[in-house]
């Protein structure tokens, strides 16, 4: 007798599958670990050193790694077993915090070698990340996606708003090495998890590196709407990077304090979840179309702390933003796994996250002397203002605003 496949409806649907289950719990594992390792490496070079321009040494390093490595990490995921690439990267990521913590814990830690193996680390990130975005679709069937999409993000997000306060319980009562090996006991958590990934294997063509990456930019550039959004979100990351990374704290400040600012990214990842929740429930037919509009949401918050920083206001603001931000990452994950060829969406992936990323600390190396020259408050209304006009930049491609969200294809 022939087994009837399974009911593929509702939105918990992608949860009767393994693989899915797998790959979600070690992606949320390793976030809940990374939501601790900022605070507790922040206070661990604070302690030893006391100088913030030591820790930016340190934390740069590893953002370095992260944007040279990552078309290699695509090429790299197009070529070997995706859950594979995953187990390798999590090992190396659990060695170097593990030795990251031994060496806070010991007292051996000097900022050159914390500098080395944050470095390493973000190599390591940077080789699983397009692995991880390009696994999902080989895990569940395509007409669930969106909902696999959704249920993803809910995980990783959840594990952002646990793993924030754990850190600072964890580095305030037994130290930030303890929070550090917290975070390589996730790592090698997670790389468990993807160890148990069974999935088809894709029978694609294996090309040299520079002939992938070569190959991956082609698939890239010939999808109008793919770029144009990508270019779009240069300016948008770097303005919201700007405002939130460095003008919102200043003002804040000045206004509703630094634990009410707590409470106010605390909102905008809570309504990153019903985002994620919204979308899980949403038909909508130009996918795309919506998400781009959606994310335009995210110029409230740094509107609202440039025009009146109450609160109320901003914890309403940064709430809704969560919602829109997640409207569109679900549906630029669905639309890229529906039209990508599977054996090239790491690379696409990849090139999509270098332009994504790449811009973020020009925004942030502006914003201090904007704010000086204009006030940061106006500056935070610019920088609002950028969000809207790259969002309206997007959607002046006709790809952006008709492409169809085409579910259960073949």
């Amino acid at each position: 007798m022939v087994a009837r496949p399974v009911a593929e409806s509702g939105p918990l649907a992608p949860l009767r599958y393994g693989p899915f289950r797998l790959l979600a719990a070690g992606r949320m594992i390793s976030m809940l670990g990374n939501a601790v390792a900022p605070i507790a490496l922040a206070f661990a070079v604070l302690d030893l050193t006391g100088s913030a321009g030591d820790l930016g040494l340190v934390v740069g390093a590893r953002s370095l790694t992260n944007v040279v490595f990552l078309l290699l990490g695509g090429v790299i995921a197009d070529r070997l077993p995706r859950h594979l690439v995953m187990v390798g990267s999590s090992v190396v990521a659990a060695l170097t915090q593990a030795a990251v913590a031994a060496t806070v814990l010991t007292g051996t830690a000097t900022v050159p070698v914390l500098m080395v193996l944050s470095a390493v680390n973000g190599l390591a990130w940077a080789l699983a990340w397009p692995a991880v975005s390009a696994l999902l679709p080989q895990t569940v069937p395509e007409a669930i996606r969106k909902q696999a999409n959704a249920i993803n993000r809910i995980g990783g997000n959840t594990a952002m708003i646990l793993g924030a306060p754990a850190g600072g319980i964890l580095v305030a009562t037994v130290g930030p090495g303890w929070g550090l090996a917290a975070d390589a006991v996730s790592f090698a958590l997670s790389g468990l998890c993807f160890a148990l990934i069974r999935v088809p294997v894709l029978s694609v063509r294996k090309p040299s590196v520079l002939a992938g990456l070569r190959d991956g930019w082609s698939e890239f550039t010939s999808r109008t709407w793919l770029w144009v959004v990508v270019l779009g979100f240069m300016f948008l990351n770097a303005a919201w990077a700007a405002a939130i990374g460095v003008l919102g704290p200043v003002v804040a400040d000045d206004t509703i304090g630094r634990r009410a600012w707590g409470f106010v990214l605390a909102a905008q990842t809570a309504g990153m979840i019903a985002g994620a929740l919204l979308a899980i429930r949403l038909n909508v037919r130009r996918l795309l179309a919506f998400g781009v509009v959606a994310v335009g949401g995210q110029a409230l918050l740094p509107a609202g702390l440039g025009l009146a920083p109450a609160l109320w206001v901003l914890m309403v603001c940064a709430f809704a933003g969560g919602v829109a931000f997640d409207q569109f990452g679900i549906a630029w994950e669905t639309t890229m796994q529906e039209y990508v060829p599977a054996g090239k969406l790491a690379r696409v992936y990849s090139y999509d996250m270098l332009g994504s990323l790449v811009a973020i600390p020009i925004g942030q190396v502006v914003a201090g002397p904007a704010a000086h020259a204009l006030g940061a408050r106006t500056a935070l209304l610019i920088a609002a203002g950028v969000i809207v006009l790259a969002v309206a930049g997007m959607l002046t491609s006709r790809d952006v605003r008709t492409l169809e969200h085409r579910p259960g294809r073949g």
